[in-house]
């Protein structure tokens, strides 16, 4: 009889081990017992998914990591022993793996988010200021999606993108720094759409693009309180001036405007220039900033005098309207699927048949300037 119930026993085991395996496996790393008995509470909840291990600190998060092989980390930045950024700097070179980062809204939780992005890290979710226990579970539906989102995710090995030092001093850029364009139409605008995994992309772009490149406008999916400190810290790599954008204001050549977190940007002409419009605005494809609303401006008021480029991210957003841009005369690069975090917005732009060029991520800025160069007065041949 005993030898029956420890079959069963280990049946049952058995079966409860694979259906574990099968689902996304987290491990939780914060100090707070709060945020972490919230946190399993709410991946356990989820029918694909199961906190296998919580750590209050680094160090005993990389015993859990080795032990429990993990899909995805949550990791809070500031904590005792190790600080959440050197401990991502150590597991990225050695461990690669998809990591959310919990972030504070704050600006310097804003800044070192940045930092960690660059790092590796897949995305990340805003901590709540006040209220944190109703805070975080108000933010699970968001939680949870950057997890699977995360799940699924390419972690690159390897050297990070080409930038340049925050003192000035240009550091490797394939076949040198960006050089001048010559006389461009000021007529002539870039568009980039970009989620999971764009900050690093968007940077890859824009630190190859010289001071004279057409104006610049980027839609980037990030809530309130982080694109100040994302345009701030681009500005000081790229030869081009960033900003964030604010209704009114002028697309001058030489610079880039980002869209305000939780607010919709788009483009409108007045006489001969093109200016910034930015409004609270409704969700588009659940997003605000929507690539969709930046890209259908572009297809309007733009039309072939626009370069339209497609980067990393989850889901559709923006691949409809970059479909009216080509329609309307636009040029558009699309990032290929192996250099990508995540494939879903090139995947859906691609099936849409709005791209032009396909192209690895290191290779749009050398097209677009290869094109700007040779055909300066149209842009098809």
């Amino acid at each position: 009889m005993q030898s029956l119930w420890r079959s069963r026993r280990r049946a049952a085991q058995s079966i409860f081990f694979e259906l574990v395996m099968k689902k996304i496996r987290v491990v939780v790393v914060d100090d707070s017992a709060l945020v972490r008995s919230l946190l399993a509470e709410i991946i356990n909840k989820q029918a694909d998914m199961v906190c296998v291990g919580a750590a209050n600190d680094p160090l005993i998060a990389r015993e859990m990591i080795r032990e429990l092989d993990p899909d995805v980390i949550t990791l809070d930045i500031e904590m005792p022993k190790m600080d959440g950024l050197d401990f991502l700097g150590r597991l990225m070179r050695l461990r690669p793996m998809p990591v959310v980062m919990i972030s504070t809204l704050t600006e310097r939780g804003a800044e070192v988010t940045m930092k960690a992005l660059e790092l590796g890290a897949v995305d990340f979710v805003p901590k709540p200021r006040v209220g944190l226990a109703d805070g975080i579970k108000e933010l699970a539906t968001n939680i949870v999606e950057k997890i699977r989102v995360a799940a699924s995710a390419k972690v690159h090995r390897g050297e990070r993108a080409p930038a340049f030092s925050s003192g000035g001093a240009k550091l490797s850029v394939p076949n040198g720094p960006p050089t001048s364009l010559g006389r461009i139409s000021t007529e002539k605008l870039i568009f980039i759409g970009a989620s999971t995994g764009g900050t690093e992309a968007i940077k890859d772009i824009l630190v190859r693009l010289p001071a004279d490149s057409p104006g610049v406008a980027i839609t980037q999916h990030m809530p309130p309180g982080f694109t100040t400190s994302f345009a701030a810290r681009l500005n000081g790599l790229c030869q081009i001036t960033v900003q964030e954008a604010v209704s009114g204001a002028r697309i001058l050549p030489g610079h880039a405007y980002i869209a305000p977190g939780g607010k919709q940007f788009r483009v409108e002409k007045s006489g001969a220039n093109y200016i910034c419009v930015v409004e609270d605005g409704e969700l588009v494809n659940r997003h605000r900033p929507s690539v969709e609303v930046l890209f259908l401006s572009a297809a309007k008021v733009a039309g072939r005098n626009a370069f339209g480029i497609m980067l990393t991210g989850m889901g559709s957003d923006g691949a409809k309207a970059m479909k009216e841009m080509k329609d309307a005369g636009s040029y558009n690069y699309v990032q290929d699927e192996a250099s990508c975090i995540v494939f879903g917005m090139p995947r859906e732009a691609i099936l849409c048949g709005a791209a032009d060029e396909i192209l690895p991520l290191t290779e749009i800025a050398s097209a677009l300037l290869q094109r700007l160069k040779g055909d300066r007065d149209r842009y098809r041949v």
